[in-house]
């Protein structure tokens, strides 16, 4: 296996958690994604369900999860459901899951194979009151592809339609938003491999090469260290294109004189790092450039200490405002009596600083979280402020990923380079 994942015994523990939360008598189900295709006989890489991931740790398509936490007998506690291979398969595709590999991974002593699926899932469900299905409610999700869940759960509308169903998504949200340490340990290997990476590019950018190229050094440092790639799209922008917030095109020529802004975090183990450095081309900041730097690593340094157990993000985002309004007005960028008389609802920061500053991270690069739910020791956030200024052809945005802890945070990108003087004596080595 290219990764290293959590022991059996943590899957075991998040189950267990999931299942003391369900109703009496109900069951839940968990589905793998579906595998997607591109184009003629083509699919695209498959992806698994980070829900089933988080609760089985296999990555494996048409995998089901049954929990039915007060099953008469005590094999239907617990099923995992497994597609069968056969030889003419593994020609083609390679060895599947074994069910005695499945149980070690997962601490699941019941593993089935699919065929089993239908008979047994309909006993259950006679036995049972209720069931528990899975759909993706992230805040941000625009679901426009019908998924597994989605077509079970017509499914389940159909052959039972006596029985209540229940959203399994709410309670899997507020698990996942604490993070256990078998799981800060895979974002904190996965924010090293990042590291490496970062390192690995301060010594090749120049002027001349294109964004891509950047891009390839990153992709190469990755996959040598175990990672799967890029946890999610990444932005290798210089110039005015580090303006672009969500700019991927990475085909520019990086120019002496530009800065770099690249955004970019290694997956490990299905857990991502999220990164953003922003260097210049050329080996030394300007003038203008260094103080529109320094500006947003004061921010950022002082969020690392505002977020802590209580705080609400609403409430934090506010408070960066405040600080980004008072950068501006010293870098010239806003006037205080403008600033004072501002609509509230439309502050005069976010004509330079226009999206927000922390988000959840996880199995997911924008992990599931609620909005209102005040943090907690053992959450896992970005820290991304910037300032962007397309008028001279340059933003900045620096990004570390913190854990909230009781005591102190921990800042698991405190060993990647940030500080101006230190990138450019690495650049110029």
């Amino acid at each position: 296996m290219r990764y290293q994942t959590s022991p059996a015994a943590f899957f075991t523990a998040v189950r267990s958690t999931l299942a003391a939360q369900l109703e009496s008598k109900c069951l839940a189900l968990v589905n793998a994604c579906d595998v997607l295709p591109s184009c003629a006989d083509g699919t695209h890489p498959f992806r698994q369900n980070s829900d089933l991931f988080y609760l089985t740790g296999i990555d494996q398509e048409e995998t089901i999860l049954v929990l039915f936490p007060d099953a008469f007998s005590e094999e239907d506690k617990e099923i995992l459901f497994l597609r069968e291979t056969d030889e003419q398969a593994a020609v083609w595709d390679g060895p599947r899951v074994t069910r005695e590999e499945a149980k070690k991974q997962t601490g699941i002593s019941n593993v089935r194979w699919l065929g089993e699926f239908d008979a047994i899932f309909r006993r259950l469900m006679i036995e049972g009151k209720g069931l528990y299905l899975n759909s993706n409610e992230h805040l941000r999700a625009s679901v426009e592809v019908e998924t597994r869940d989605t077509r079970f759960t017509r499914r389940c509308r159909e052959q039972f339609p006596l029985h209540a169903l229940h959203r399994l998504a709410p309670l899997l949200t507020e698990m996942r938003m604490l993070k256990r340490q078998d799981e800060i340990d895979l974002i904190g290997r996965a924010c090293g491999i990042t590291a490496a990476g970062f390192r690995r590019v301060l010594g090749f950018v120049r002027p001349g090469l294109k964004e891509y190229e950047v891009e390839a050094e990153y992709a190469h440092e990755f996959l040598r260290s175990g990672s799967r790639g890029f946890g999610y799209q990444p932005i290798i922008a210089s110039g005015a294109n580090s303006c672009v917030l969500h700019y991927t095109a990475n085909d520019r020529e990086c120019r002496s004189g530009d800065l770099l802004l690249m955004d970019v975090g290694a997956e490990y183990g299905y857990y991502n790092a999220d990164m953003t450095r922003t260097i210049p081309v050329s080996g030394r900041f300007n003038p203008r450039q260094r103080d529109v730097y320094d500006a947003v690593l004061r921010i950022l340094r002082e969020c690392c200490q505002m977020l802590r157990p209580g705080v609400v993000l609403r409430d934090y985002e506010k408070e960066v405002g405040r600080l980004m309004e008072g950068e501006l007005v010293r870098l010239g960028l806003l006037e205080n009596s403008k600033v004072a008389s501002q609509d509230p609802e439309r502050p005069l920061y976010k004509r330079y600083f226009m999206h927000g500053t922390s988000h959840h991270l996880g199995l997911d690069v924008h992990d599931v979280a609620l909005a209102h739910r005040p943090l907690e020791d053992g959450m896992v956030l970005t820290v991304e402020p910037g300032i962007y200024l397309p008028k001279e052809g340059f933003g900045v945005r620096l990004e570390n990923n913190i854990v909230i802890g009781a005591e102190k945070n921990t800042d698991l990108m405190a060993g990647i380079p940030i500080d101006p003087d230190e990138i450019e004596d690495l650049m110029n080595l």
